[in-house]
């Protein structure tokens, strides 16, 4: 995924009488835009979007039409609007609502898929629903592009699957071969990073074949591979007497908040708890101990 040097995604916060809005363009192939909103006096008149929407209401209702047919969006929902497909949208109750939607480009889901979407807009599936509001919480936090890019592309898949109405052909096949490339290419890329879209035109696979065929392979995704070696190399520099926002910079992560939240993640603690337990417990033993747990070489 982008390392470090990747600017931070433009955003824009806006506040109104009961209302409030955040809307940014993250660096994630395929996301046009991320809005959340709170909405309360506001309704949606007619309208149509160029790219498809995904939404989730997490308070409230929402109740639109599409296609001069009416829907709504339970909190077990999500809902799939095609583009081009004109449509709009009110709070059921005077107690409004709180959204959060994705809006992806065609390259994501094809024109192919809109007349499946006008007939079911509404899907109640709670592993999908969960997989949606896993990517939201991923895209809010700056350097973890790759773990969004990676739950969008199931999210994908999943979508697929409901419109197509059956199971798409060797989603769930096993590909030792192709975990084993693309792991070492991870490898050779753990600082620069790089995105699904670019591991599957150089491998010659889709990205969901990839998630999939690492995760089965491993038992972990190919994001949380990243991480873990980028952290790994984290622990060895803070051992040499680093700075935590120098070291961020030279692993791979987008800054030092980035580093701290993956590294308490793995290890337990701060890399700058970290750092000092070292060298305190270097001067305790003679040997270099950390003092928490990892050796003196920074190895899980």
């Amino acid at each position: 995924m982008p390392s470090q040097a990747t600017p931070r995604a433009t955003s824009r916060t806006a506040t109104a009488s009961r209302a409030a809005v955040s809307a940014w363009r993250p660096r994630v192939p395929g996301v046009v835009e991320v809005f959340h909103a709170r909405f309360t006096e506001y309704a949606y008149p007619m309208h149509v979007h160029d790219a498809w929407t995904l939404l989730i209401v997490d308070d409230g209702a929402v109740r639109y039409d599409l296609d001069r047919h009416e829907h709504g969006t339970p909190h077990d929902t999500v809902s799939l609007l095609p583009p081009h497909v004109p449509h709009n949208g009110a709070a059921v109750t005077s107690d409004g609502f709180r959204k959060r939607v994705l809006y992806l480009d065609t390259s994501r889901l094809g024109d192919e898929l809109i007349g499946a979407a006008v007939d079911r807009p509404d899907l109640r599936d709670p592993l999908l629903r969960r997989r949606v509001g896993q990517v939201h919480t991923a895209l809010v936090r700056p350097g973890d592009e790759l773990e969004a890019e990676s739950r969008l592309t199931l999210i994908g898949e999943r979508l697929r699957e409901h419109l197509r109405s059956r199971p798409v052909p060797g989603a769930a096949g096993r590909d030792p071969v192709l975990a084993r490339r693309l792991r070492e290419l991870l490898d050779e890329r753990v600082v620069e990073g790089l995105t699904l879209e670019e591991a599957g035109t150089l491998l010659y696979a889709h990205p969901a074949h990839l998630v999939r065929a690492f995760s089965g392979a491993y038992g972990i995704a190919p994001h949380q591979y990243l991480m873990s070696r980028r952290v790994g190399r984290a622990r060895g520099l803070l051992l040499e007497g680093r700075q935590p926002g120098e070291v961020a910079v030279v692993t791979g992560f987008y800054d030092q908040a980035h580093l701290t939240r993956h590294f308490r993640k793995l290890v337990g603690v701060t890399p700058g708890r970290y750092r000092t337990s070292g060298r305190t417990g270097s001067r305790g033993s003679g040997r270099g101990s950390t003092g928490i747990g990892g050796s003196a070489t920074g190895s899980p």
